[in-house]
């Protein structure tokens, strides 16, 4: 069964960082393209960020320059790396196989902006 956990969120000021972890069981990230979403209250899920097996990456435009993803093959974990966070990136995130997602997902972390 594959899961993944999400941890690192939290309550952060504009221009802050944040480091999101994501843990998988049952799939192995090195063999597995990844991907970071995000749902903002109201909004639907959106596509933030991959990793591919190759290791190129891909970012939605609007975090581009400013989020890194990258894997721990060891620990079988993909971070997301946050920089100049700003309020409009305030949402719940979830990783997650990409680009089609496992039926179940995590809990997510949530990520507070405030202005």
């Amino acid at each position: 069964q594959v899961q993944f956990v999400e941890s690192g969120g939290g309550l952060v000021q504009a221009g802050g960082s944040l480091r999101l972890s994501c843990a998988a069981s049952g799939i192995e990230v090195r063999f597995n393209a990844i991907g970071w979403y995000r749902q903002a209250p109201g909004k639907q899920r959106t596509f933030v960020a991959c990793l591919t097996i190759g290791g190129a990456t891909d970012y939605a435009e609007s975090v581009k320059g400013r989020f890194t993803i990258t894997r721990d093959n060891a620990k079988n974990t993909v971070y997301l790396q946050m920089n100049s966070l700003q309020p409009e990136d305030t949402a719940t995130y979830y990783c997650n196989s990409y680009p089609y997602p496992q039926p179940t997902w995590g809990q997510g972390t949530q990520v507070t902006v405030s202005s």
